[in-house]
């Protein structure tokens, strides 16, 4: 009896708390989308802290290798991991900066890119439409631009599926309203919840924090400023009554003596000129404070990297020791490669089917991946313990030793190099080490390379070296 069900369509729904085209998952209304796009960047370009770790973040990702990974070893799909390759280092925005814009959605939420095209005609050709290295007529990416968080209009649904299905904007400079579909980009998501087109910015649990110390920090610049300049107290002629609000020359004479005092600085234009009967004092003030404002603002920036996990800019600021530097640098870098496997995912699960879907490559197996490298990469004494213990010949191994020398940012080896260098000191390794000593007697490499990493009591006899 077929199991194959009858009816294909979902019965339930995501719960996305929505009204039309606009999300009202976020329960302030200052951090809902228009508003929220003006808050977080003032956030992100305003705010020290944040703008470090924002940076730190962008420099660390920026330093990945990204590179690309065929479906199989068949000709067919080495043929299509090149051209994808070849996409990527093709376009009019280098990948780096491509990614770079990508990294918005960190502050934001989310990034939206329009996938702009064009067909490969060759270096010669003016028109950007056909500008490429290569001349094959292939159809491959002429950018990938991004369309701005603050120029979202609304968001368009399909009031059947309740999925998203266009982005809508309405930008500078001639503020026409533009229907994207989602069909032609790619939509980047911090966090994926309930199907919310708009994620969830990184800056979101520092708000609370970044707003109390935004506000101490004005209290505080007030409050050191009249400290140095003094309260200042203005005395009226006993004969005038200031708060006779029925005479209109008291009423603006009143609101003249309000602005001298409001208006008193300490600088180099430092001065006032009073009319006979009127004085000015200025009260010194003791200059101290039951609650130290300075802790109290450092406590807000603690807690704005903490929610970030990049405390570890604040070491040696009163928030943590040395000891916790490694630990702590391993919890950002292990956050920071979630985003980039993210925007990988979001590449390999959409940017790039489309991509194949307009080139004609018959018999490949599956698509290429885009793969990001690691961003913390192992100490060399880590490495070297792992290659010791295991007794791993790296001579032989092309992709192991180009690893090795990516951590130690020397080049690429190339593949006639180890064919003509290093594949013979493999061979030569092998055949002067071609014996190893166990506890239980002595047995050929070719035969024990499996037994050798699961026995500890085995001692490899000799390794091959980069």
């Amino acid at each position: 009896m077929s199991r194959t069900p009858k009816n294909m369509t979902p019965i339930g729904v995501s719960g996305l708390e929505r009204y039309g085209p606009y999300i009202y998952e976020e329960f302030l209304p200052e951090l809902r989308w228009p508003q929220a796009g003006k808050i977080y960047k003032e956030m992100a370009d305003n705010d020290p802290v944040i703008g470090a770790v924002l940076y730190l973040a962008e420099m660390l990702i920026r330093g990945t290798q990204w590179s690309v990974e065929a479906a199989s070893d068949r000709p067919e799909d080495e043929e299509a991991a090149t051209f994808l390759l070849e996409c990527m280092n093709d376009m009019e925005m280098s990948w780096d900066n491509t990614v770079c814009e990508i990294l918005s959605m960190l502050v934001y939420g989310f990034s939206f890119h329009e996938i702009v095209y064009k067909v490969r005609k060759g270096p010669n050709e003016h028109n950007p439409k056909y500008k490429s290295k290569y001349s094959d007529g292939r159809i491959g990416w002429r950018k990938i631009p991004i369309r701005s968080q603050s120029s979202l209009y609304q968001w368009e649904f399909d009031d059947e599926t309740n999925e998203v299905v266009a982005f809508l904007q309405q930008a500078a400079p001639d503020w026409k309203l533009r229907r994207i579909p989602l069909s032609k980009g790619a939509l980047f998501l911090t966090k994926s919840n309930r199907e919310n087109p708009e994620g969830r910015s990184l800056l979101r649990n520092a708000y609370r924090p970044w707003f109390f110390k935004k506000h101490f920090e004005e209290i505080e610049g007030i409050g050191i400023e009249r400290d140095l300049a003094g309260f200042p107290v203005l005395h009226a002629p006993e004969t005038l009554d200031l708060w006779n609000t029925e005479d209109p020359n008291m009423v603006q004479l009143r609101a003249q003596a309000e602005e001298i005092v409001a208006s008193v600085r300490r600088d180099s234009n430092e001065g006032i000129l009073l009319p006979y009967g009127w004085e000015l004092k200025l009260l010194s003030s003791p200059s101290s404070r039951s609650i130290d404002i300075s802790a109290t603002i450092d406590r807000y920036d603690n807690r704005i990297a903490i929610t970030m996990l990049s405390d570890i800019i604040l070491i040696g600021e009163k928030s943590g020791s040395f000891a916790l530097a490694d630990t702590k640098q391993s919890l950002l870098a292990g956050s920071l490669q979630a985003q980039v496997e993210n925007i990988a995912d979001e590449f390999n699960a959409h940017v790039v089917p489309m991509l194949f879907a307009v080139n004609a490559f018959p018999g490949i197996t599956e698509f290429p991946k885009i793969v990001p490298s690691q961003i913390q990469t192992p100490s060399l004494q880590e490495v070297s313990l792992v290659l010791r213990s295991m007794g791993l010949n790296i001579a032989g191994d092309q992709k192991l030793q180009n690893y090795l020398r990516h951590i130690l940012s020397m080049p690429k080896l190339d593949n006639e190099t180890f064919n003509n260098v290093y594949l013979p000191q493999a061979y030569s390794d092998k055949d002067k080490h071609s014996q190893v000593s166990t506890a239980d007697g002595t047995r050929d490499l070719a035969d024990s390379s499996e037994q050798m990493l699961q026995q500890p009591n085995m001692a490899y006899t000799g390794v091959g070296g980069i």
